[in-house]
């Protein structure tokens, strides 16, 4: 009957985690009234809440977050501790996409589990108020993973943090600092890609990510059987829950002989069964198809308009329930294929672009060639063609002034040589200049624009003097004065 009974607890807890009540999401604080933002005091509303579900005003919390619903939750303990969800958050803003964060820069959000100490509580948050997620934790660190400063802030700004609106964050602010007071050593943060369901699960059985989902499943499973904060060990640099060990628990170590407490094991047992029914039926409906993960760039354009009228540095960036979807196997294999074409020749763009400041440094100028530009070798052949022998010169060896002249390129070149010709003055204005390359433009090599500027001159610049031989008299003249 007991086992029952903590069963039927688990589903109805479960259901109501899913709930998307709208009178919990949206925090009714009037910050123009608060005068000291660290001694906020949760308004009577609130605390009628927390007296109808039997929670003292300082017994612990817990919170949870869901990246993909951009959900931030925060369950409390009541008289017989066991936690229950007191208010559901929209988080605002979160940076990257499903998966943990792995290193410094990546943009990526922690996903875990965190212990959260009176230390990490920071009253003076250029965010407004802000909690330090101690990322790095134990597993992290085991795991060679990097990173500094993650934290749940105000602002509505995210680079690899969660962050709230300042509304949002002084009430969740409170909550942590009341349960600090009430003797709580440390609050626990468990932060998820998505509710782990069955149906979620199958959903994204193809994420790369999918290993460590599966062990974290684990914490999250026996949160919602027990309602209770798991225990965290981390030994063979995994995550283990309410184990009971034989020694100490070494992060990059052997695990010691472990156990599970038996009213633990029975409960998680007949969840399991239920779950794998659930699973398998779930696997039927998406067979075939895939989840497609949206970018944060795809998450932001569907709040973009919730933008208008604010500050810059406020900055939403949506769910990816709103902005993912689910796709034929084959059609997002072709999807991304196309997305990893874009970004190879955006790179591709970009070492072009260096490459031609490099070159252009200190003000030289390099011509950008044409989009369809004349080859070099025909160029130079067709210009530095030697010049034909007159009659004359079969009979002396010299040539007349006028007749040592370079062989212009045919008509057809000449035709092509001409657009690149410039206007008088063009020429001068953009002796230091760099003109911007264009979009998959060809790289542009010191050398072949030295060649270029030299077989195709402006006409409007002053012709080049040709040094010539002495003039010899024409054999006639012998017979002259």
């Amino acid at each position: 009957m007991r086992l029952r009974n903590l069963v039927a607890t688990a589903a109805v807890a479960a259901a109501l985690a899913g709930c998307t009540n709208d009178a919990l999401d949206t925090a009714t604080v009037d910050l123009s009234t608060v005068k000291n933002k660290t001694e906020y005091q949760l308004s009577s509303k609130m605390a009628a809440k927390m007296s109808e579900l039997g929670m003292q005003k300082t017994s612990p919390i817990a919170l949870r977050i869901f990246k993909e619903e951009g959900t931030l939750e925060v369950w409390k303990a009541n008289t017989s501790n066991r936690f229950q969800l007191l208010k559901s958050y929209k988080i605002c803003a979160w940076s990257g996409k499903l998966g943990p964060k792995v290193k410094e820069g990546d943009r990526q959000a922690p996903e875990g589990f965190y212990p959260l100490f009176p230390q990490q509580l920071n009253p003076n948050s250029k965010y407004y108020l802000a909690i330090n997620t101690g990322y790095p934790n134990t597993y992290d660190r085991a795991n060679g993973r990097q990173g500094t400063h993650l934290m749940i802030h105000g602002a509505c700004s995210s680079s690899g943090c969660y962050s709230m609106t300042d509304e949002q964050m002084i009430e969740i602010f409170a909550m942590a600092r009341d349960a600090f007071k009430g003797g709580q050593q440390s609050v626990q943060l468990q932060a998820f890609p998505f509710r782990m369901t069955a149906e979620n699960m199958a959903r994204h059985r193809n994420n790369p990510n999918i290993e460590f989902w599966n062990m974290l499943k684990v914490g999250y499973d026996q949160f919602e059987v027990t309602k209770r904060p798991p225990e965290i060990n981390v030994c063979e640099k995994k995550y283990v829950f309410n184990q009971q060990g034989s020694g100490a628990f070494n992060p990059g170590g052997t695990c010691p002989a472990m156990s599970t407490p038996p009213a633990l094991q029975m409960a998680m047992s007949t969840f399991e069964k239920g779950y794998k029914l659930d699973y398998d039926k779930a696997m039927k409906k998406y067979d075939g198809m895939v989840w497609y993960e949206p970018s944060e760039a795809e998450r932001k354009a569907i709040v973009a308009k919730q933008r208008a009228g604010r500050e810059l540095a406020y900055a939403p960036t949506g769910n990816s329930i709103d902005a993912g979807k689910l796709m034929k196997a084959s059609d997002l294999e072709k999807k991304l294929a196309e997305q990893k074409e874009a970004e190879e020749t955006k790179v591709a763009v970009e070492i072009q672009k260096k490459e031609l400041e490099k070159a252009t440094k200190g003000g030289t100028h390099v011509p950008v060639p044409a989009a369809n530009p004349i080859p070099q070798p025909v160029l130079q052949a067709a210009v530095e063609q030697p010049a034909k022998k007159s009659f004359w010169s079969l009979f002396s060896k010299g040539e007349p002034a006028e007749q040592a002249q370079l062989t212009q390129p045919p008509p057809e070149l000449q035709a092509a040589v001409q657009p690149q010709v410039q206007p008088a003055g063009a020429a001068a204005k953009q002796t230091h200049s760099v003109e911007a390359p264009q979009e998959a433009q060809p790289e542009v090599t010191a050398v072949a624009a030295a060649n270029a500027e030299a077989t195709v001159a402006p006409t409007t610049e002053a012709p080049i003097a040709v040094e010539q031989p002495p003039k010899k008299r024409p054999f006639w003249k012998i017979w002259g004065n």
